[in-house]
């Protein structure tokens, strides 16, 4: 395992209101190199409250969740209760305190830093069998009612999280899907998977009920993330082809939908 794969390094910038311009000078930014994960960190992801900025991070190892300030570079929580590696972290615009991880020990868990313990725990099952499959990625609406999340057995779960429910379990692709992300209005879902292909999911109407999808992009090789526009319907992907490519979606592409 590469030393650098449990090393989490932070740059300190200057904030809005003061005159000169960002990385003017060396004096402009100092770098932190954090270490206190014992095992490959898999995802980050950044919180705003108040005035501080929260860091989140999560992976191998000892599969602990840590919550630090960047500012005072103090740590405000440990989390415990994966029991696997932890592959996904999100935050959404819509909350100050509440994040979601996904993981390989087949679950999902909501987290609030005002708590010390996860709030809420999510394990699809996603196969005939009625297990579940490790959890690649995760995702939340930006209103925050409903979540996504990826499997690498190839099915997307949606969840109705203030109902407590699983809405619909389907597979868009044939082999693991790697990321997940909602459109700004929350009307699509675009998933990316080792199949190479990148697919986009209708969530207008009724979800419980068969939904509609179609393939946008493909690369040559697994794709490994994607990510929508804050407010085009554009989105960026990444893939194991060595490249990263931006695509524009005409309307015609999100009205031919196969029926799942």
């Amino acid at each position: 395992m590469p030393e650098n794969s449990q090393k989490i390094r932070t740059i300190t910038t200057l904030n809005h209101n003061q005159k000169r311009p960002l990385f003017q000078d060396a004096q402009s930014y100092s770098e932190i190199e954090l270490t206190y994960h014992n095992g490959t960190i898999r995802d980050l992801a950044f919180m705003q409250q108040e005035d501080n900025n929260i860091l989140v991070s999560g992976g191998a190892g000892d599969c602990k969740i840590h919550v630090l300030d960047c500012q005072t570079q103090q740590s405000l929580r440990i989390y415990s209760g994966h029991s696997a590696h932890i592959y996904s972290l999100f935050t959404w615009a819509g909350t100050k305190n509440v994040f979601v991880s996904g993981s390989q020990d087949k679950t999902c868990r909501f987290w609030d830093l005002r708590t010390p313990e996860s709030i809420q725990l999510v394990a699809p099952s996603t196969n005939i069998a009625l297990q579940g499959s490790p959890v690649a990625s995760v995702a939340v609406d930006s209103n925050g009612l409903l979540l996504a999340s990826g499997h690498e057995d190839a099915a997307c779960c949606l969840y109705d999280i203030r109902g407590s429910r699983i809405v619909q379990i389907y597979k868009p692709h044939s082999s693991d899907i790697r990321s997940v992300r909602f459109s700004a209005n929350a009307y699509y879902l675009l998933t990316t998977s080792y199949d190479h292909k990148i697919n986009i999911t209708d969530l207008h109407g009724d979800l419980s009920k068969p939904l509609s999808w179609s393939v946008v992009a493909q690369h040559n090789d697994k794709v490994i993330q994607a990510k929508f526009h804050p407010t085009q319907m554009s989105f960026v992907s990444t893939s194991a082809d060595r490249s990263s490519v931006v695509w524009s979606l005409p309307s015609s592409t999100l009205v031919n939908a196969s029926v799942v």
